[in-house]
């Protein structure tokens, strides 16, 4: 694809195709190669030109990228530095100077690409010219890149750890290549659409869809560093005409504000997951800017992507003709081909009608063979016909849809009933009257407590009366709505922000800690 790909950096307008991106990486790879026999290196960078390149020429040096999640606490890095065995790390001086509360390495330990990149010049010119002349075995062969991947480690991701210690996640060479066959067989994007890359590349998500997933199918990439600036974002989505945007529903709350319906008409597909799809942020989106939001769902375990909703089919000329329907709103879509799921009970793990609820289990070539250096944690997730435990509660309906219920952390099991945290916070927003605008304000959480085994506690941004005064008056509110009284959060805590991850995800871990304080 170097001749028709284009790499579009929003944060200073640097354009570099494909190939040029390719020759840098090769120059890079040959350096990183002289100054480190670790099998794995480390990459602090956001998305960008930056971040692109280092990934690519670690690969190519042989070796495996490690992008580290650089907002995560000191305890998570420094445990994931650890884990992986890195002694090189992959950064930016400005990106250095901006993440002051990054545990820096010593100075001999990092390469900053702003420096090592301008002494490479010779080599960077040579290798957009003999790529192009060389075969692509022969120009493997040179550059000593295996000849088969197949389940060797081609990626190290460490979880967000929002439920809790981050777990290094290895993903070999065809999980991931799998992975974007699966979703880019659905998606059906060609050389002519381009993709909007603004999540964090240590995000599986971000890593995968927005990053591997145009290079390898020769898509048009739009990068920016941060998700959070929607304003510049919308900009750089009418400037390239960009066709995929992929967010979170955290994000997507950004676009609702200061950004106009014409800015994003070039969309084809906007794709959201990572954390549920609030159906009031779904209608708000849509009715704005005439874009249904498409949910999907999929794990780092899972490379990510496992399911998706789609567009509705082109008609067919039978008048008569039936088809099958690709979209159903509160789903995450159906199965990427080549992969199977089974519903199990989350206590016996027997399998269940696939249309009850319980726990959801996945078995296909893009499930991850474990977790680094820890089979105890993996035999847990893992059977030995290779089929993942998600930790997820859901269901299916008659024509293949999944419905995710919740994460099984965020569940509590109160009176011998399972409840759903997500559920909650759906029924709070609207009997609060809360519109799809605002910003995260609510949270819910289960902690222990002796009488009943866990209790509900809700967080809250919102200004009021007194938490006693205002938890009982939601009470009555949602008993004449009818929810049940187990579902009621008994205590409310104010709190100053809701505590998210970078990827936009609930901090459930902080959560608890604000609960229990």
């Amino acid at each position: 694809h170097g001749s028709r790909g284009r790499v579009i950096d929003g944060k200073d307008d640097r354009v570099l195709g494909f190939d040029k991106v390719f020759a840098a990486a090769i120059a890079l790879s040959r350096h990183i190669r002289s100054v480190t026999d670790k099998d794995r290196v480390a990459v602090v960078l956001p998305p960008g030109l930056g971040g692109l390149i280092p990934n690519v020429a670690v690969l190519l040096a042989g070796k495996t990228p490690v992008n580290l999640n650089f907002t995560a606490a000191h305890g998570a890095i420094l445990s994931a530095i650890k884990q992986s065995g890195v002694d090189r790390f992959i950064t930016a001086d400005i990106f250095v100077r901006k993440m002051q509360s990054f545990p820096c390495p010593p100075s001999r330990q990092m390469l900053l690409i702003g420096r090592v990149l301008p002494t490479l010049p010779g080599q960077i010119a040579k290798w957009p010219i003999l790529s192009k002349l060389l075969p692509a075995p022969l120009l493997a062969s040179v550059l000593g890149v295996a000849k088969s991947g197949g389940d060797r480690e081609a990626l190290l991701l460490f979880t967000s750890g929002s439920s809790g210690d981050p777990k290094g996640v290895v993903l070999t060479h065809r999980n991931v290549v799998s992975n974007v066959a699966q979703f880019g067989s659905r998606l059906e994007l060609s050389s002519k659409d381009s993709v909007l890359g603004c999540l964090p590349l240590f995000h599986s998500f971000g890593c995968t869809v927005t990053l591997w997933y145009p290079i390898i199918e020769g898509i048009q990439l739009v990068t920016y560093p941060t998700p959070l600036e929607t304003k510049r974002l919308a900009e750089l989505v009418e400037q390239h005409r960009v066709t995929l945007m992929v967010a979170t529903p955290t994000f997507l709350r950004g676009y609702l504000r200061g950004v106009n319906k014409e800015q994003l008409g070039s969309l084809k597909l906007v794709v959201t997951g990572a954390e549920k799809l609030p159906p009031s942020v779904a209608e708000a989106f849509e009715a704005k800017f005439g874009k249904t939001v498409l949910e999907g769902y999929g794990l780092t375990e899972t490379s990510p992507v496992t399911n998706v909703n789609l567009p509705p089919p082109q008609p067919l000329p039978q008048p008569d003709a039936a088809l099958l329907p690709t979209h159903r709103p509160g789903s995450v879509g159906q199965l990427m081909p080549g992969l199977a799921v089974r519903i199990c009970d989350p206590e016996s793990d027997a399998p269940l009608p696939l249309n009850e609820k319980g726990m959801i289990w996945f078995k296909g070539p893009n499930i991850f063979p474990g977790y680094l250096n820890d089979p105890q944690r993996s035999a847990a997730v893992l059977t030995r016909d290779k089929w993942f435990r998600t930790g997820d509660i859901g269901r299916l309906d008659t024509d293949g849809f999944l419905y995710i219920e919740g994460r099984l952390s965020r569940f509590s099991k109160i009176g011998g009933e399972m409840i759903p945290h997500e559920t909650v916070e759906e029924l709070l927003c609207r009997a609060l009257g809360l519109e799809s605008e605002d910003c995260r304000c609510l949270a819910v959480v289960g902690i222990p407590d002796a009488d009943r085994g866990e209790a509900l506690v809700l967080l809250s941004t919102l200004a009021g009366a007194s938490e006693h005064q205002e938890i009982i008056d939601l009470r009555y509110r949602l008993l004449e709505q009818g929810v049940p009284a187990l579902w009621i959060p008994k205590v409310l805590k104010r709190v100053p922000e809701i505590p998210v991850l970078a990827s936009g995800k609930l901090d459930v871990q902080a959560c608890v800690k604000l609960a229990m304080s």
